[in-house]
């Protein structure tokens, strides 16, 4: 039969033998035996020695982690969030790779509420094969310490913060998209290196297309610039240019102005000749510009240099002229190239070219029929994107599409090239009201015949810049 002793206090009093005493030592309990608390109190006076008692059930989903615990986690069949508790001072928690597979399948340790993890109030990281980490709750200041760790110094992890142009999300990725000119403006870098080297896509104005009795050729579409960051997830066009480092952009916390290119004045309007387009404008983030596309041929009375397509980004198409050429693509060169030649004109009877696209050349005039333009590159960088123009490989979006050249055969039969996939704008028959590339694409403007009965214009579609990061895990 057990017995119970009633007391209010146990004291060390010389002679007294309620329990075993040693000079100033009490000492409860013999060898093998276990000193419980009942249901519902506690200890204090104890205090702790930096140690935890281990939870030896390994953890195999996320959880909330108790103070005074430490926990074997075992994220073999995926990653796990573990929650930290509210902090108050003395508070400690212990986590430990259960098999080796954080590097695989990373644990992410959240604090509660306004809480920090080493001074930042955002999530940690526990990456490496085998670590095992203690935290201790100081104060508000400093929060959760790292105060034992097998392999690193853990802290909060701090992403890039950054405003401008219309922000969407994709996973963990953040999207800026400029249509228009603004400013890229980064007020926080992440504490890890390699998400600091951002993805883009620099696009300029289209060249804006050509006229003339024989047929005017078609806009060279604006230059295409892209470059995907491994750290960012999604699709790149075959274009990126991330093996090359001086494409590469690594951020700071600093202001970056955008410049988004307008598209090349079509024929129609009034300079430098009715029949004659004008180039693109250029598009630019940081250190990467992309060249306005060129405009395409025309073959004015007073101005005989315009047949030939001007050189840009991609070159615009040559007008329905004897032996007239394609402008020059990838003008100024960089790599990958940023854009291909617009075609040659084919005589006779007269066919303008198509303006060169970002990924192809534009298509030689040929007998009865405009060259086609050249076709712009798909990419998902932005897969929530309003621009951009579908293609043959859905999602992607398609950008820097030329412009459809035109043909007039000797019986008066206008026959229109097809502008490119990115917004290349089709061959216009006179009189039908014009057709521009397609706003923030970088399309080419569309070659017409005999602007002189034609009042719209055959613009170049406008640029545009996007920008993507990674913002959390």
């Amino acid at each position: 039969m057990a017995s119970t002793i009633k007391v209010n206090n146990i004291q060390n009093q010389c002679g007294a033998n309620i329990i075993n005493e040693s000079a100033n030592t009490i000492t409860i309990g013999a060898s093998g035996d276990t000193i419980s608390l009942a249901a519902g109190a506690s200890q204090t006076g104890f205090g702790r020695t930096g140690t935890v008692d281990w939870d030896t059930t390994a953890k195999t989903a996320s959880f909330t982690a108790v103070s005074g615990n430490g926990y074997f986690v075992n994220t073999t069949s995926g990653a796990i969030t573990v929650t930290l508790p509210a902090g108050s001072a003395g508070d400690i928690v212990s986590l430990a790779d259960y098999t080796n597979t954080w590097q695989t399948n990373n644990v992410t340790v959240t604090p509660n509420g306004t809480d920090k993890i080493g001074g930042v109030n955002n999530n940690a990281t526990l990456s490496i094969e085998g670590q095992s980490v203690t935290f201790v709750y100081v104060d508000g200041t400093e929060g959760w310490k790292s105060v034992q760790d097998s392999t690193s110094n853990v802290t909060g992890k701090v992403y890039i913060t950054a405003t401008g142009g219309t922000i969407t999300t994709c996973g963990n990725c953040k999207i800026h998209t400029f249509t228009s000119p603004g400013t890229f403006c980064v007020s926080q870098i992440s504490t890890t290196a390699p998400e600091n080297i951002v993805s883009y896509m620099v696009v300029a104005g289209g060249g804006g297309g050509g006229s003339g009795n024989g047929g005017g050729g078609g806009g060279g579409a604006g230059g295409f610039r892209e470059l995907k960051s491994p750290v960012t997830t999604y699709t790149a066009s075959p274009l990126d240019g991330y093996p090359s480092a001086p494409n590469r952009i690594t951020v700071t916390a600093s202001p970056y102005p955008i410049a988004v290119g307008g598209g090349g004045t079509g024929a129609g309007g009034s300079a430098p000749d009715p029949e004659a387009g004008t180039n693109g404008s250029n598009s630019s983030f940081s250190t990467i510009t992309s060249a306005g596309g060129g405009a395409g041929g025309a073959s004015p009375t007073t101005s005989p240099p315009f047949r030939n397509g001007l050189p840009g980004g991609s070159g615009g198409g040559a007008s329905g002229s004897n032996c007239a050429t394609g402008g020059t693509g990838n003008t100024p060169p960089v790599s990958p190239a940023q854009g291909f030649n617009g075609g040659n004109s084919f005589a006779p009877p007269c066919s303008g070219g198509g303006g060169g696209g970002a990924t192809s050349i534009g298509a030689n005039g040929a007998s009865g029929a405009g060259g086609n333009g050249g076709n712009g590159a798909g990419t998902g960088i932005n897969p929530s994107c309003t621009v951009g123009t579908p293609g043959p490989s859905a999602p992607l979006r398609y950008f820097s599409g030329g412009g459809g050249g035109m043909n007039e055969t000797p019986g008066g039969v206008p026959n229109q090239g097809v502008g490119g996939y990115g917004g290349g704008a089709d061959g216009d028959v006179p009189g039908s009201g014009g057709n521009n590339g397609t706003a923030n694409t970088g399309g080419g403007g569309g070659g017409i015949d005999n602007v002189p009965s034609v009042t719209a214009t055959h613009n170049g579609g406008s640029g545009i810049v996007i920008i993507r990061y990674k913002y959390q895990n």
